[in-house]
Parts: structure tokens; C-alpha cells; sequence
């Protein structure tokens, strides 16, 4: 009882607006990530941008959140973590503001690329200066609870309020919707945050990212590239493999590497692994081409897509204490098996709607819609829980930062395959195969399965 009074008195107004903040920040970089898919063929008309490149529309950002965040965390460290996330935040406000003004293709990509790259210090900033502003493990468990719900209303409410906002006043204004987050965050931070640096040592392997950003990148523009050429495609695949292998074997030879190799080395954690790619391109590549599919077969406007996503992203508001509940009963193996599954059966319904006729498109359309968000509010956020249950305890910090990028690198390689597959120029019936190949990528996610334990690992603590 005195116990909870002190965590109750630890946990003030100032507690309650600094999480808040901190939150907003977390909020912001999720929403830019869903709130641009609808209004994709807006941001293609406007800039010349070629449908068979929309891809890079979100591929641009992701790709460069994902390898910013190996050496984000090293940054903070050096620089001040509230520093960091200072400058992240400075750093996407002016991105959101180049992207809002960019006139043609190329200044609109690289404005994404560098929202991403801010959006890796924000985040990493954001997260470390939790630890700082709460040292009660109890709150800061309250804290990180706060976050985690501002950035899944964020993600999953993004596609919607992007195509309301898109619809209204144009796609330039989610863009320009986020200065006043920003400013905000801006003038609560040194307010709220002590700064806080670490005398640390960790290594900046700026090569290694040169190394991993161009593989990344290779094998993303050879898919998108494979329809037309596909020589191009077994030339860069080959070529980012080759790439990835050189980053492995540098990671190895390190003394304190970013992301050590041996995270993967156990069956279970290969397991995890797979399914964090399965849940990226069965659900969230999917959301990508949802709008473009709705407006496609239904003729519906931007906002009217926008709504009609409700019935994919909704489901990640409400269903994750489901998730909860089931994982300590049927473990982590039945868990996942049984979301894939929805996601597997949601991906091949959406792509039965692409051969429907009207009336039975629309019954497919929502029914795979809503199937694919309970698939992916089931194991999304219970896949960061299974990675550091089932890491090896040594190495738990770095299979943490893993989850992220599994999921980012997953989610960009994801959209540009299924871009690669979308139909040129569009109709109805050849979404059959982006939706199909999400469906296959969800399949090999339950087989995946096979490789985790039974039952639920809880590891120890002394």
C-alpha cells in the first residue's frame, strides 16, 4: 500500500506531461509513415512522380528512419539525449516543411529521406530521455504504456485523417499539419526533460551504414525495377546480398558491433524474426495499396477511402489486450499461428474482392480488411515482448533495436514488392497479385511458427 501511494505521488502533472510530450513526438513519426497513403496518387499527379515509383514515397522515409537508428542511440549518448531529441525534432520540422513546398520529385525524396533520418533521433531521443525523466521502474513503465498508445493511435488512425486532410485542404497540409506539433514540443521539452550524456565509447561505423543503407536501397529500386527489367532485379538482389553479407562480416569483426550477427543464431529468434517481415508485408505493405485498390474498384474519393480503412486500422486500437490475455494461455507459437493466419486468410480475401463482382467486392473488401487488422492487432505489439523474451539475455538491448528495424526494413522491402506487383496502368483485377503476395508472405509467417516454442518464455530476473 505504500508502495503504490509512492508511485501514485511520483506519478504528478509533470509526469503526466512529459510522457504526453514525449508521446506527441513518438506520435508524430508514426503517423507520417500511414497518413501519406492515401493521398499517394495526389503527391504522384502533382510531382510527376510515375506509379510504378510511388514506392519510394514511403520507401525514401523508411529506408532512412531504419538505418539512422543504428547510430542514433550512439549519438544521444554523446550528444545529450535530450539534445538529440531536440534536434530531431528541429530536423523534422524543417523535412515537413521542405516536403510541404517541394516542386518536384527529387526535392519531395529527399525531403522524405531527411524527415526519416530526424524521425531516428526523435524516437531514439524521445525513448532514452524516458529513462531519464523516470527512474521508478513503475513509472516509467506508465510512461512508455502512454507512448506506446500514442504511437499505435497515431499509426493506425494515420491513413485516415491523411485522407480527411487530403481530401479538405490538399496533401501538402499533412505536412504542414505537423509545425505546430513540432513547436510544441519545441517549447515543452527543456522544460519538462533534464539533459542527460553518457562518457560512452560505443562505436559510430559510418561505413557500415554506407554499407547497409545501399544494400537496402539496391534491392528496393531492383524490385521496383522488375517488371520492366528483369535482369535488374537478379543483378541488385544479388548485389544487396553480397552487400549484406560484407555488413555482417564487418559487424563480426567488431569489438562492440551495432548489430551483431549472433542475434539471429538461435532457431526461436529466426522465428521472430520472419514473422516481424510476415506482419510488415501481409499488413502494413497492404496498407499502402488499400486506397489505391478502394479508389480503383469502387471509384471512391480520397476521404471516402480514407474512412473505409477504419476497418483495417481500428482493430489495432482495440484488440492488443486480447493479445495479452491469450499469449501466457496458448503461447507464443498458437499466438502467432493464429494471427498469421487472419492476416493469410484476410490477404486472399482482399484478393478474391479484385476478381468479385460489385456487390460481393464490397462484402470481400471489408471482411479481408477487417480480418487482416485483428491478424496484426494480435501480434504486432506481442512480437516486441517474444524478441526479448527469447533473445539471449546477453545481447537483449540490441535484439530490442532489432524489432524496429526487422520491422522497418521488412515494411520498405514489403511496399516495393508489392508496387512492383501492382497493376500499370491500374484496374481492378490485377490486384489479385500484391493482395495474393501478401497473403503467401503471411502464409510463410505461420509456418514460421514452427520455429518458436511451445509454450510462452518468461525469462528470469535475479
Amino acid at each position: 500500500m505504500a508502495m503504490q501511494r509512492a508511485v501514485e505521488h511520483a506519478w504528478n502533472t509533470r509526469s503526466r506531461l512529459t510522457s504526453a510530450t514525449i508521446g506527441l513526438a513518438a506520435a508524430l513519426t508514426n503517423f507520417d509513415v500511414t497518413s501519406v497513403v492515401v493521398v499517394l496518387p495526389s503527391i504522384g499527379t502533382t510531382l510527376g512522380i510515375h506509379v510504378a515509383s510511388w514506392a519510394w514515397i514511403i520507401d525514401a522515409y523508411s529506408l532512412a528512419f531504419t538505418v539512422t537508428l543504428l547510430i542514433a542511440g550512439a549519438l544521444a549518448d554523446r550528444l545529450g539525449r535530450r539534445r538529440a531529441l531536440l534536434l530531431g525534432n528541429a530536423g523534422f520540422l524543417m523535412a515537413s516543411l521542405a516536403c510541404s513546398l517541394a516542386w518536384n520529385s527529387p526535392l519531395f525524396l529527399a525531403a522524405r529521406a531527411a524527415q526519416g533520418a530526424a524521425a531516428a533521433f526523435l524516437v531514439t531521443g524521445g525513448f532514452a530521455s524516458i529513462a531519464t525523466a523516470f527512474p521508478a521502474p513503475e513509472a516509467r513503465t506508465r510512461a512508455f504504456g502512454i507512448v506506446g498508445v500514442a504511437s499505435g493511435v497515431a499509426m493506425a488512425m494515420g491513413p485516415s485523417l491523411g485522407g480527411i486532410i487530403g481530401a479538405g485542404l490538399g496533401w501538402r497540409w499533412i505536412f504542414l499539419a505537423n509545425l505546430p506539433f513540432c513547436i510544441l514540443i519545441t517549447l515543452m521539452v527543456p522544460r519538462l526533460v533534464a539533459e542527460m550524456r553518457d562518457d560512452t565509447d560505443k562505436p559510430l561505423d559510418w561505413p557500415g551504414i554506407a554499407i547497409l543503407t545501399l544494400a537496402l536501397g539496391l534491392a528496393i529500386e531492383a524490385i521496383l525495377e522488375a517488371r520492366h527489367a528483369p535482369i535488374r532485379l537478379a543483378i541488385g538482389l544479388a548485389a544487396s546480398a553480397g552487400l549484406i553479407a560484407w555488413f555482417a562480416a564487418r559487424q563480426r569483426r567488431q569489438l562492440r558491433p551495432m548489430l551483431d550477427p549472433i542475434v539471429f543464431a538461435s532457431r526461436p529468434m529466426g522465428g521472430v524474426t520472419l514473422l516481424l517481415l510476415a506482419v510488415s508485408v501481409g499488413y502494413w505493405a497492404v496498407l499502402v495499396y488499400l486506397p489505391l485498390f478502394l479508389a480503383t474498384a469502387f471509384g471512391w474519393a480520397t476521404g471516402a477511402a480514407g474512412l473505409a480503412m477504419l476497418a483495417a486500422t481500428l482493430p489495432m486500437l482495440v484488440i492488443p489486450p486480447l493479445g495479452s490475455t491469450l499469449a501466457p494461455r496458448l503461447g507464443w507459437r498458437r499466438l502467432f499461428a493464429v494471427a498469421l493466419s487472419l492476416i493469410a486468410a484476410g490477404g486472399s480475401i482482399l484478393a478474391l474482392s479484385a476478381l468479385s463482382e460489385p456487390a460481393g467486392a464490397y462484402v470481400c473488401a471489408f471482411a479481408g480488411m477487417a480480418l487482416i487488422g485483428m491478424g496484426a492487432a494480435l501480434s504486432h505489439p506481442q512480437l516486441s515482448g517474444a524478441v526479448i523474451a527469447l533473445a539471449p539475455p546477453e545481447v537483449s538491448g540490441m535484439a530490442s533495436a532489432l524489432t524496429i528495424i526487422a520491422r522497418q526494413a521488412g515494411f520498405a522491402l514489403g511496399v516495393a514488392t508489392l508496387g512492383a506487383l501492382t497493376p500499370v496502368p491500374l484496374h481492378v483485377s490485377a490486384f489479385v497479385w500484391p493482395f495474393g503476395a501478401a497473403a503467401a508472405a503471411a502464409a510463410g509467417g505461420v509456418l514460421a511458427c514452427l520455429l518458436l516454442p511451445s509454450r510462452m518464455t518468461v525469462r528470469s530476473r535475479p
